[in-house]
């Protein structure tokens, strides 16, 4: 009898200490599991905040080249408006034929770092004709020599004021105008390969080299006009080198305007840098070249990091 009330007493007593433990335990639950569900709270909360974070920094990105983007569009749908106005004439390479006055500027920069030059690489491309005099006429531009079918390109971004035929003249041609201020015109194309009002990049191909109209050879006939004014184009573009003279043209009023535009050439300072794709090139190698981030190249020229270069493009550096 004594050894089972014992065991009795030792059962009961070690039931008891089980039942005030869990009864312990299950008094400590309730803190254990707030607490858990708090720092679950924190945890939420914090990658929420990082999240809303990545998301505004990337809604502000795309809101910058959004903006870029926009200021890029506006510029080529309506190139060099300040100095054009609403003139955007489809029948005459002059926008300003028959205008009693035109006003010119005293002096506009004309910035040519971007000239992609206008006939492929791998062509005969020499000068066959001088701008000047010729035969009781002025010849407002200067020909380059090209094969029937050779792949003439816009010399910058722009667009299409005229796409038209002239027997006795151009034959097809073009008339872009850019948004540095300039219109360039492609005669004596065999084929046009854009259309009136066409939004263009420079290097894109607008026509095909020919022999049509007034011509005597297959060759392009190349010009560059300021507001209607014919300037040399050899004032701004070194043709043998395929490359720019300087960054820009300095187009200076003169008496006589309407007739002959003085020209002056500026070379960037130290200041601001330009450079030219070659082949091999990316924007990583070019900005480590250059000592520039490639978020700054893409930033000064209002390009993406996925932008394929071409050979020949200038990129501004600094």
């Amino acid at each position: 009898m004594k050894i089972r009330a014992l065991l009795f007493i030792c059962c009961t007593t070690i039931l008891v200490s089980a039942v005030e433990a869990k009864i312990k335990e299950d008094e400590g639950a309730p803190k254990q599991i707030v607490h858990i569900e708090k720092m679950d709270k924190r945890v939420s909360e914090l990658m929420a905040d990082r999240v809303n974070i990545r998301k505004n920094m990337e809604l502000k990105e795309l809101a910058t080249l959004s903006e870029i983007e926009m200021e890029e569009k506006e510029n080529l749908m309506f190139p060099a408006d300040e100095l054009y106005g609403s003139n955007w004439e489809n029948r005459w390479v002059d926008p300003f034929r028959g205008a009693a006055k035109v006003n010119f500027p005293d002096s506009f920069a004309i910035d040519c770092s971007s000239f992609v030059y206008p006939i492929a690489i791998d062509s005969m491309a020499r000068i066959t004709s001088k701008y000047g005099p010729r035969r009781r006429r002025m010849h407002k531009g200067i020909d380059l020599k090209v094969l029937k079918g050779d792949t003439i390109r816009a010399a910058f971004n722009g667009k299409v004021r005229i796409k038209a035929f002239e027997r006795r003249g151009y034959g097809y041609y073009v008339v872009l105008r850019h948004p540095n201020g300039l219109e360039t015109i492609y005669g004596h194309l065999s084929k046009i390969l854009v259309e009136e009002n066409q939004i263009v990049r420079a290097g894109e191909t607008i026509g095909l080299g020919g022999n049509t109209g007034r011509s005597t050879g297959s060759h392009l006939h190349f010009e560059t006009r300021f507001l209607g004014i014919a300037i040399n184009p050899i004032y701004m573009f070194d043709f043998p080198k395929q490359d720019i003279v300087a960054d820009t043209y300095t187009f200076r009023k003169t008496k006589g305007v309407r007739s002959a535009g003085s020209h002056d050439t500026q070379v960037a300072d130290g200041t601001i840098r330009y450079h030219k794709v070659k082949s091999g090139d990316t924007l990583s190698r070019i900005a480590k070249v250059r000592g520039v981030s490639v978020s700054t190249l893409c930033k000064l020229n209002r390009i993406k990091p996925t932008t394929t270069l071409r050979i020949g493009q200038v990129l501004r550096c600094s």
